[in-house]
């Protein structure tokens, strides 16, 4: 099958590219200039994903800087909003299946147990507010389409918490980690793996319950400190640099954008649905690190 996927060379897009052969599909990228969700018009975005043929597509283009995206308000939304629900209309007139990548920031972070797909939404900021939009634009559009909300994504690509914490090392001894937040690191290379397998059982199955909006993260749980301490954990096991964490409050480390108090989501409905759940996260961390050291690819 030929997946395109729509953004730059960023994370997901790069873990698409890496992991599409495994499935026995081919993942190609399209993104700027061809395709320019920064300045969205459904017919230049149907041309561009019309010209790569495509059987499936993965919408993993995205305005995800979320602090700056609360003074570039426009931009995020035209990206986030009106660019997905274009690519989705590209989708729905090209006549394939459409996976759209969102974010747990479409909720308030407030509920004390991990959000399930049935929970009223509530952006606190832009990027989550631009967020939610493109759900709506997409579930709009009439494309055959599954929503995907992921969290704390890191990979070997890109600028990501597990890059800057091994290269925050070279300067510090301790570095101090909120603790107070709590979430479900992903690795890129494992939502690749989920979007692939999800846009595959789209194209083969027209079962209403393969569509709709699901949650995939890493398995389990943990805090940005206990994020941080599996992260020098498995640097050290490779032989790589690592540093003390300092477990910090929200308060401690003041941002332009509210950060969810809890970031969890309940990817229950994924696997019962897809029959995908992606794997333990301090596994996949310790894969992560490990290449990453391995490859000396951290200061990138």
């Amino acid at each position: 099958m030929r997946i395109a996927v729509t953004g730059g060379p960023g994370q997901l897009v790069l873990s698409m590219g890496e992991r599409a052969g495994a499935h026995g599909h081919v993942a190609i990228a399209v993104g700027p200039p061809a395709l320019d969700l920064a300045a969205p018009d459904d017919e230049a975005i149907f041309a561009a994903l019309a010209a790569v043929k495509p059987e499936a597509i993965v919408n993993a283009a995205a305005h995800t800087a979320v602090d700056r995206a609360e003074s570039e308000r426009a931009l995020a939304f035209a990206i986030n909003a009106d660019g997905a629900g274009a690519v989705a209309r590209a989708a729905a007139r090209l006549g394939v299946p459409l996976v759209h990548v969102s974010t747990d920031y479409v909720f308030a972070g407030d509920k004390p147990s991990p959000y399930t797909e049935d929970d009223a939404t509530g952006p606190t900021g832009v990027y989550g507010a631009s967020k939610l939009a493109g759900e709506q634009a997409v579930l709009a559009s009439g494309a055959d389409a599954a929503i995907l909300r992921t969290a704390w994504v890191y990979s070997p690509f890109g600028a990501n918490f597990a890059k800057t914490m091994l290269r925050l090392t070279e300067t510090r001894d301790e570095l101090g980690v909120v603790a107070d937040q709590s979430g479900c690191p992903t690795s890129a290379l494992d939502l690749a793996d989920a979007a692939i397998m999800v846009a595959a059982n789209l194209a083969a199955r027209p079962d209403v319950s393969l569509r709709g909006v699901f949650h995939a993260t890493g398995s389990g749980e943990g805090t940005w400190a206990d994020f941080a301490e599996a992260i020098f954990a498995a640097s050290a096991e490779a032989g790589g640099p690592s540093a003390r964490v300092k477990r910090i409050t929200t308060a401690d480390y003041p941002t332009p954008a509210r950060r969810p108090a809890n970031s969890r989501l309940d990817c229950g409905k994924l696997a019962a649905a897809h029959g995908v759940r992606l794997p333990q996260w301090r596994e996949s961390c310790r894969a992560v690190v490990s290449r990453l050291i391995s490859e000396d690819s951290f200061r990138a």
